[in-house]
């Protein structure tokens, strides 16, 4: 049995940064993957989903471009084309992982693993044989993996997020059930790409979570792009219907689609890797409980990333891997911070917010104040588009911090990101009102923002 100071269960975002971290410290390392390395983030996630984003943007680019004198004849989107420039980027950075892995000197095993004790795992290729590797330290970061909902008939017909990469074809007609931003994402690179969309959801507003000023004015929007809402309804069958599927709803309505995307959420990846019997309790997420270090409640054995099921984002698994190392092996016990999480969410058109929604903020700031602004981009002046931005910050009026911002528009993701670092130093709103505007730019509305929209608690 080869002996390592660590072994990783899983190449994704968290593992890999674990993996190379630890052996600039010093470690010997060992990583096992059974699919391909870069995780869902790099193989069927972010990477290649926002590739799909910017080909589904570009239908509307065109429409508004007459507006500014441009005429763009015979536009013709090709799915082949994109698909196979979208799977050879996939793989030349499946290749990065791999080259930065060895480079390393990070040991790769081919195989799904299986934990045997605390200080080993079996590792089982595909071509059926076993090996066995010892560690001091193991850390799972295995990542988390599609919900089914399998009671529902003639759910084998339908596809998952998964499934959206291997599709050969556009689909002319589609049924998404979901409303997290996956579903969501995936809808509208569907509809910019041509098909017709409709989408089933459970509940009565899409992004359960969200602020609510984000998933009303978002839902509006999409509809504005052409895609069809079914609220408070769930999908009671799947069926063949001629040479296409038919879904009926719960109410009895009937879809027909060349293709049913479910995307109802994802769980933690832990099913098989024997974590009961070496002592680690799953929860009732089926998740690996973690102290704020990542230390499971077994000693030797870490976990990062989604299977911890904690703030489920690639950034937090890759800076999750790294404190990992660092602790363990870099000599600097560090605790990753979980509570000011910038997202973005990669619709058409696009969401961004970090920090508190008004309903969190108001249970922690009830002297809040709200500032709100709807307008039209300079952009639609001339193109005629109907859609509209949303920005929006909350403000705890006691302190005049900024607690929460929201966004809805082009670019709200950019936006996001910086917004976090100003959050993060606990910029107040006097410092965004002193902050010279960048004009014309749709973010200056940040900094000119002057009276709230609500006071609560007044």
């Amino acid at each position: 049995m080869s002996h390592f100071d660590l072994l990783v269960v899983g190449g994704g975002s968290g593992g890999v940064r674990a993996a190379r971290i630890a052996t600039s410290h010093g470690a010997r390392v060992a990583l096992i993957e059974e699919y391909r390395l870069g995780g869902t983030c790099v193989i069927r996630g972010c990477v290649p989903k926002k590739l799909m984003v910017y080909a589904s943007r570009f239908a509307q680019e065109f429409e508004e471009a007459a507006g500014f004198g441009w005429t763009v004849e015979s536009a013709r989107f090709d799915w082949a084309i994109l698909k196979g420039r979208r799977d050879a980027e996939v793989a030349r950075l499946e290749g990065v992982y791999r080259s930065n892995l060895v480079d390393a000197g990070v040991h790769i095993f081919e195989g799904r693993a299986r934990l045997t004790g605390p200080n080993a795992i079996t590792i089982a290729a595909t071509d059926g044989s076993k090996q066995s590797l010892s560690g001091t330290h193991i850390l799972i970061a295995t990542g988390a993996i599609p919900t089914g909902a399998d009671a529902t008939f003639g759910h084998e017909l339908s596809i998952n997020s998964n499934g959206f990469f291997e599709l050969p074809n556009l689909p002319r007609r589609v049924v998404v059930q979901g409303a997290g931003y996956i579903a969501l994402e995936l809808a509208c690179v569907l509809r910019g790409l041509g098909s017709q969309v409709d989408v089933v959801v459970r509940g009565d507003q899409i992004l359960r979570g969200f602020d609510a000023d984000v998933r009303q004015h978002l839902a509006a929007e999409m509809r504005l792009g052409g895609i069809e809402f079914h609220f408070g309804r769930t999908i009671k069958s799947i069926a063949r219907a001629d040479t296409a599927l038919r879904a009926e709803l719960d109410n009895g309505l009937q879809l027909d689609a060349d293709c049913v995307l479910r995307a109802l959420g994802r769980k933690p990846n832990t099913t098989g890797l024997g974590l009961e019997a070496v002592g680690i309790t799953l929860d009732a997420q089926g998740a690996i409980p973690v102290d704020r270090f990542s230390q499971t409640s077994v000693a030797s054995i870490y976990a990062v990333g989604d299977v911890t099921n904690r703030v489920n984002l690639t950034p937090m698994a890759i800076r999750e891997g790294h404190a990992f190392a660092d602790t363990v092996f870099g000599g600097t016990a560090r605790a990753v911070d979980h509570a000011l999480v910038p997202s973005a969410v990669f619709t058409t058109p696009e969401a961004g917010v970090v920090g508190l929604t008004e309903q969190q903020a108001l249970e922690q700031y009830p002297r809040l104040d709200v500032y709100r602004s709807v307008f039209r981009p300079m952009k639609a002046t001339l193109s005629g588009h109907p859609g509209k931005v949303l920005l929006k910050l909350l403000v705890d009026r006691d302190t005049d911090r900024i607690v929460g911002f929201h966004g809805v528009g082009p670019d709200t993701g950019e936006m996001a990101q910086l917004v976090a670092v100003a959050l993060g130093l606990r910029a107040t709103k006097r410092a965004f009102d002193a902050t010279l505007a960048v004009h014309p730019t749709a973010a200056e509305e940040l900094v000119t923002m002057r009276t709230p929209a609500v006071r609560h608690n007044l």
